[in-house]
């Protein structure tokens, strides 16, 4: 394929870094009072770079020398990461300005990130895999240290860094393990090595491993979850939103192209990795939520246990388990951004951001539209019908079923129960408790926070089943793109 047939299939990720570099240059003439003025140009970016993905066939078109590949799977993916991006953008102008650390570099690195994202899932390859990985996490480790003046949030961007290094040398050792023993990084070539029937050796399950220890870091799972509830804290509150959205999509998607293309015929041996992690992390995101006195905190491992439930549907390794986890991805999305929007606008008259669970008490009486949109994020993260929350968790219970996998689907159900407690005990503060502080609402949250928080709330709502048939038969054609 020539140079411009590649750049054409790839338009979305050329279209991107045109305009970062563009930006850059912007903010460096301009300086920080840039910032308002990058970040909707930013937004303009991601809407543009979307356009092409709207005008890709069915099939899927390989670019790059087959380092990279423009499905149904990466267009679906790409949507969702473009969506969550933009909204990490927008809303947080206000908090920047707030917390004096309103720097042009911030829309910047959430559009390095995103393109990083878009290279991960469009990876063919292991090569572009981990490129597309690394430019997505050292943008992360700058993002979570954005706040320099804070030290806690220079201990989160450390941590992570440090976490997040030891993940990138596993990804590394595994990438090597698989090269050598297949003498190829292409995904094609892999899947042909490891097909069913193949002859097995123990260096390719040790490669398949360190690349899923990794996978499994990105994603926030059990046993390489311990850097998400620090991180989410002390990182500013708008980038542990673009946190908690994003880049658990591109990494959820990446998993989900690795272990079901080239690592397709080795089903056996990483569906009983898949399904250990996938417990752990519903049980230990349950119970370890209880706890937790602070929301960011909280909803760090409200994080843990939804992507327990996501590997639900992977461990079904099925059509209908695939569709069920892009499904679940999307409405996780959505949720989450809205719990976290409500978390921005929680200002006090001083000027200071809210964000213990003792802050919540009685805001219904204070601030009943927040408080509402937060009640309906809070119950549809837990799954409760009539909430729109409740179909992608329904949705992968079916798909392990349906795959004879009913222990974990019983597993969920009852990790599911539990969480609603610390769900329900938000809603509880929020309605039946005496206001603790008095809560404002701050200069600049007039305008973009609570069209976002609006269009959230009526999607995680019931009225989001009117969006259910289309939005299962996206996540079904993206399925089918997979081996």
């Amino acid at each position: 394929m020539s140079l411009l047939q590649s750049v054409a299939v790839g338009a979305s990720e050329v279209i991107l870094a045109s305009g970062i570099c563009l930006l850059l240059l912007v903010g460096a003439f301009r300086g920080d009072r840039a910032l308002e003025g990058l970040s909707w140009a930013a937004v303009l970016l991601l809407a543009v770079a979307a356009v092409p993905l709207f005008d890709q066939g069915p099939g899927g078109a390989s670019a790059w020398g087959g380092l990279y590949v423009a499905d149904s799977l990466s267009r679906y993916l790409k949507l969702l990461i473009l969506l969550g991006s933009a909204a990490a953008i927008l809303v947080a102008v206000p908090f920047l300005r707030r917390a004096r650390i309103a720097r042009f570099e911030y829309p910047v690195l959430i559009l390095l990130a995103t393109l990083g994202m878009a290279v991960m899932v469009s990876a063919r390859s292991l090569l572009s895999l981990y490129v597309g990985l690394e430019l997505m996490s050292l943008s992360a480790y700058v993002l979570a240290a954005f706040h320099r003046d804070d030290a806690r949030s220079s201990e989160a961007g450390l941590k992570y860094f440090a976490l997040g290094a030891l993940a990138s040398g596993l990804m590394l050792y595994g990438i090597s393990l698989t090269y050598g023993f297949t003498g190829s990084t292409s995904f094609e070539a892999i899947r042909v090595a490891f097909a069913p029937g193949a002859e097995r050796n123990l260096g390719a399950l040790f490669g398949l491993v360190f690349i899923l220890a990794a996978l499994a870091f990105k994603v926030s799972a059990v046993p390489f979850h311990m850097w998400t509830p620090d991180v989410y804290e002390g990182a500013p509150t708008p980038v542990a939103a673009f946190f908690g959205t994003a880049p658990k999509v591109a990494a959820m998607g990446l998993m989900l192209r690795v272990l079901l293309d080239p690592f397709g015929g080795m089903k056996a041996d990483w569906q009983q990795i898949i399904i250990f992690i996938s417990i752990a992390s519903m049980a230990l995101g349950a119970v370890g939520a209880i706890a937790q006195t602070n929301v960011k905190r909280l909803l760090a491992y409200s994080a843990i246990t939804n992507i327990g439930f996501v590997l639900i549907g992977l461990a079904a390794g099925s059509d209908a388990g695939v569709a069920a986890v892009l499904f679940y991805l999307l409405v996780y999305l959505v949720m989450t951004l809205g719990a976290f929007v409500c978390l921005l606008m929680l200002v006090d008259s001083e000027g200071r951001q809210r964000e213990d669970l003792a802050d919540l008490a009685g805001l219904a009486r204070t601030r009943p539209g927040l408080a509402a949109g937060l009640a309906i994020f809070m119950l549809s993260l837990a799954g409760i019908p009539p909430l729109f929350g409740f179909m992608p968790k329904l949705a992968v219970l079916n798909a392990a079923i349906d795959a004879n996998l009913w222990p974990l689907a019983v597993i969920g159900v009852i990790a599911s129960v539990v969480a609603a407690y610390y769900y329900l005990r938000v809603v509880k503060l929020l309605y039946f408790d005496q206001p603790a502080i008095e809560l404002i609402v701050a200069p600049g949250e007039q305008g973009v926070n609570p069209l976002v928080l609006g269009a959230a709330a009526a999607f995680s709502s019931p009225l989001g089943y009117l969006l259910l048939g289309p939005l299962s038969a996206f996540g079904a054609e993206a399925a089918r793109a997979l081996p």
